[in-house]
């Protein structure tokens, strides 16, 4: 593999002063990862704040419990081993459950956490485990159901899970039937192009579905079989288990609930008098919590001492909330600015691996952090990369384009190329017939007017409808020209869609297994060879 580095523009301003202008955003952040100082005084203040977490003891027994059922590997257990330890430290990294793991993004995510891990042990020569936060609790179907793969007509196919109850209930807790599992193994099957991985990776797919209950479930034992030899230890949010350990962090969310709403309040007002976009929804009276009512995950809100949601279907005081949450605690789950607070008060949080969005928004819960007592963790950004074949990169060569050509000019790059094949200068040839057109006929439309008013108007009316019939004649060449070559378009749009599919990076699209059927069952085991850097720097690996 060849690896060059290709800085890609980001979408948040916030992200983007955060990987380069750190000095700019420090305020809404903890300490600087760049440097050895700031590992080494998070290290310091997660050793002297052990009390402000759960029990190493009980957490470790939940994982453990969970890993061997979904991620029983050898190397996990030596993590959980070192976990219960004193004194060990963990890299986290968190992504919604999706269908064959999502888009490739989640797949870097873990690799950053894994490598991220193994560089802070050696800067702090102590032990770092890899943890990988599966957001079971989220309750958007929708987004996590379906994957992306690209046809063999060189289009993007959808692979896409139905749920039969509809109801907006967490990821975790929604069951998935053994016939709907077979649907999507026939899916599987015609997606994948014919090759010599393709028996082994539908194997997989299959041993995986047969042992799940539901999309989580699928999620961590796809995780498993790629990164449980790295000792990645799975934690799914929505575990009964897990969510009996957080029953004590609950209730701070719930007692203190107007102060944290305030505080993150005051950071998206300073995020946004900054010039930035507040990247997450701060509602005035938003709890910043959800609830599991009849099997709907409902977002609560804060009215006085009362919590409700939109519909009122629930309303509850503070008392009876958190009487709720000592006998029920299952029915209690995070949003995405109470997740930070959860996560660090788990586990012994060195690092936390984030995308941009996530860097964004992460901000918002600084002031939070402070409020209940704790520092924010290091935040490292997730390595990002884009896959490029042989194939495609004689193609970008054989149209000069370079990387940046295709994220940023493709279609300004494709029609000049195009221009270049017209022989018969067409552009330029119509555009001075239309011009010469207007300068005969304008003047003799405008002395019809003046021998009759009425042919003035018909004569203008005339004229445009001539002119609509040259534009129409020479969309119509225009298209011919494009049949003419056609089969280079089609090279065109091959680069397009393996590269930038609809517009997007590839890594926020595509499907690993797509890249496994073409490059081997060990594909993520040699892009583990890649070196780690944490610089975020986009970077594009030709395979």
């Amino acid at each position: 593999m060849n690896i060059v580095p290709e800085p890609l523009s980001l979408a948040s301003q916030l992200a983007h002063d955060y990987i380069h202008h750190f000095e700019r955003v420090s305020g809404f952040y903890g300490e600087d990862y760049r440097g050895e100082q700031g590992y080494a005084e998070r290290a310091r203040w997660l050793d002297l704040s052990e009390d402000k977490r759960v029990s190493r003891k009980a957490l470790t027994d939940c994982l453990r419990m969970y890993n061997t059922k979904h991620n029983d590997h050898p190397a996990v257990h030596k993590s959980l081993q070192l976990l219960e330890q004193p004194g060990t430290l963990t890299m986290v990294g968190g992504q919604q459950s999706g269908l064959f793991t999502g888009p490739l993004l989640v797949v870097y995510k873990a690799m950053t956490v894994i490598q991220a891990a193994r560089d802070a042990e050696e800067r702090l020569n102590r032990a770092v485990v890899p943890v990988f936060w599966i957001a079971g609790e989220d309750h958007d179907w929708d987004e996590a159901n379906h994957t992306y793969f690209l046809g063999q007509d060189q289009k993007l196919s959808k692979i896409k899970l139905e749920a039969k109850d509809g109801l907006r209930t967490s990821v975790s807790y929604t069951d998935v039937a053994e016939e709907d599992w077979s649907e999507m193994l026939k899916e599987l099957q015609n997606q994948l192009a014919d090759s010599e991985f393709k028996a082994d990776l539908l194997k997989l797919a299959r041993e995986t579905f047969n042992e799940s209950a539901n999309l989580s479930e699928a999620f961590a034992k796809f995780m498993s079989r790629m990164f449980g030899k790295y000792g990645l230890i799975l934690l799914d949010s929505a575990d009964p288990a897990l969510r009996a350990l957080e029953v004590p962090v609950f209730k701070s969310l719930i007692t203190r609930n107007e102060s944290l709403g305030l505080s993150y309040q005051q950071a998206a007002r300073d995020i946004a008098g900054l010039g930035y976009e507040v990247q997450a929804d701060v509602s005035e009276n938003g709890a910043n919590l959800f609830y599991l009512h009849e099997g709907r995950r409902l977002l609560l809100y804060r009215e006085g001492r009362m919590f409700t949601d939109r519909k009122g279907l629930v309303s509850l005081t503070d008392e009876e909330l958190l009487r709720d949450l000592d006998q029920h605690p299952e029915r209690f789950s995070n949003n995405v600015l109470t997740r930070p607070i959860m996560q660090d008060s788990l586990l012994p949080v060195l690092g936390t691996i984030l995308g941009p969005g996530e860097i964004s928004y992460w901000a918002i819960t600084r002031y939070a952090f402070t409020d209940l007592g704790l520092q924010m963790p290091l935040i490292i950004p997730r390595m990002s990369f884009t896959m490029v074949d042989d194939t495609i990169h004689k193609l970008m060569e054989r149209y000069g384009l370079s990387f940046n050509d295709v994220q940023y000019r493709l279609s300004e790059k494709r029609e000049a190329w195009l221009a270049s094949k017209d022989e018969l200068n067409l552009e330029a040839r119509f555009d001075e017939t239309r011009k010469q057109f207007e300068e005969l006929y304008q003047p003799l439309i405008e002395d019809l007017g003046r021998m009759q008013s009425g042919l003035l108007k018909l004569g203008q009316t005339n004229k445009d409808k001539i002119l609509g019939q040259m534009d129409y004649l020479l969309t119509k060449s225009r298209n011919a020209l494009e049949l003419q070559h056609e089969a280079a378009l089609a090279q065109w749009n091959r680069i397009e869609q393996t590269l930038l599919p609809e517009g997007k990076h590839q890594e926020r699209v595509y499907n690993i297994l797509e890249y496994m059927n073409h490059y081997g069952m060990n594909l993520v085991d040699r892009l583990m060879e890649i070196p780690y850097e944490a610089s975020g720097i986009h970077r594009v690996v030709y395979v």
